[in-house]
């Protein structure tokens, strides 16, 4: 049976039995037909009239409740459901329309989030493309427009290979590719991943244009390096030029003072140390630019802070021993970058007649050597690790650069700042263990 047929029968039933015994009483009594007959109605008419009401006022309650479900389904949150007198009906009704408000709250915010995004997207200089599992194009943002140089309308539905973005479909990410364009060759980051739209997976690929950074970074760096260069030749060639010329125009002179050797030898004592000063510069340029790749092995953390600190002699070193630790690395540049970064802290403590502390521990996965001094602290400069920078008459200014190189090389890192707890610098290396 229906849900109605039950409602009305148990609303039949549950006057059924009162009936029944009233209409016996009344028709096997002393009473004329017209009072049995009228009385039967009397008794029969009203039950029948409150079941069937009964059915229609649960049937009217439910397809009302069914309506506003169905408007909530389609979207219509502006239906409201009449608040009942009170009870679980008007309990019922409360949580509907709550519900309703709440849906249109969260379609709102999820409409304002969508416009977000999609804005987002077009304005951003980062290609994006969304392909299907068949490598068809769905979606793509104006960046992606003009790299194929195609409105979406055009490009919507075409293949990868089609695109000529099949390549970046395959193969490891992220990685570096070029793609000639009318303009020239230009270098793009690639990176993908999975999104899932209407339950369907579909390839996101993002295309990162780097040629514009490299092309900024790139002028930076031949800038810096152009300013140091010049810095470093002037400092040696400036001298040499003003001695040479008063050389020469002694050695004119017809008669030479007595004192003409003297001076002569100190001028190409001068010369030849601003000539040594420029060959060790050059040399520490071209070790510098010509760090080979780390050959990997099993290095002991414990020898190794050991060995570079029985090495630094002239400031008092304390060792703080971690716990036993092993790392892939090389262990001749793990040695020379910890000697560098040893060495520069006993030259700072030395200034103030402090002393270094060295100790490691272990930070998750990797090992964090810290080596602390009791010196000045460092320069109000951010220019500890660009090349050639330094604050030493006789430093090379390339110590810091090459000791950070090699801890990136190990996929580590090596940072330095002045030391909250007390005077001096604190430099922390991490490696992976």
């Amino acid at each position: 049976m229906s849900f109605e047929r039950r409602i009305l029968v148990l609303a039949l039933a549950a006057g059924a039995a009162a009936t029944a015994i009233a209409l016996v009483l009344l028709w096997t009594g002393d009473f004329s037909a017209r009072v049995r007959w009228t009385f039967s109605a009397a008794a029969v008419l009203p039950w029948l009239g409150c079941a069937f009401a009964a059915r229609e006022r649960v049937v009217y309650t439910l397809q009302t409740m069914a309506n506003l479900l169905a408007a909530l389904r389609d979207g219509d949150y502006s239906v409201r459901a009449r608040a009942a007198h009170g009870g679980a009906l008007k309990e019922l009704v409360t949580e509907l329309n709550a519900l309703g408000t709440s849906l249109r709250l969260q379609r709102q915010e999820s409409m304002e989030a969508t416009a977000l995004l999609r804005r987002v997207m077009d304005e951003i200089d980062v290609c994006v493309f969304t392909f299907d599992a068949k490598r068809r194009l769905r979606r793509v943002n104006r960046a992606g427009e003009r790299l194929l140089g195609a409105p979406a309308e055009r490009l919507l539905g075409t293949g990868a290979e089609e695109l000529g973005l099949a390549e970046y479909l395959e193969g490891a990410y992220p990685r570096t590719l070029l793609r000639k364009l009318p303009e020239g060759e230009r270098s793009f980051e690639v990176r993908r991943g999975v999104l899932h739209e209407d339950g369907v997976p579909h390839q996101l690929l993002v295309l990162s244009d780097l040629s514009r950074a490299l092309r900024e970074e790139e002028r930076q760096v031949w800038q810096r390096l152009i300013r140091v260069l010049g810095h470093e030749l002037n400092n040696s060639l400036t001298p040499i030029k003003s001695i040479s010329q008063s050389l020469t125009a002694a050695l004119q002179q017809p008669d030479l003072s007595s004192d003409f050797r003297e001076d002569a030898l100190r001028g190409l004592a001068v010369i030849a140390g601003r000539a040594e000063s420029l060959t060790r510069f050059l040399q520490a340029y071209a070790k510098l630019s010509r760090l080979p790749a780390p050959t990997k092995g099993p290095v002991d953390v414990d020898a190794w802070v050991r060995r570079a600190v029985a090495l630094e002699t002239r400031a008092p070193v304390r060792l703080l021993p971690g716990p036993p630790l092993v790392v892939q690395g090389d262990q001749d540049q793990l040695d020379q970058l910890l000697i560098n970064v040893l060495r520069n802290a006993a030259e700072a403590a030395l200034a103030t007649g402090g002393g270094v502390e060295v100790g490691w521990a272990r930070n998750g996965t990797h090992v964090e050597v810290r080596v602390r001094d009791e010196g000045p602290g460092l320069p109000p400069s951010a220019n500890v690790f660009v090349p050639f920078f330094t604050t030493k008459p006789a430093g090379s200014g390339i110590g810091l650069v090459l000791s950070r190189q090699i801890a990136e090389a190990h996929g580590g890192s090596l940072t330095l700042q002045n030391r909250a707890d007390a005077p001096g610098c604190e430099a922390r290396l991490r490696l992976p263990i």
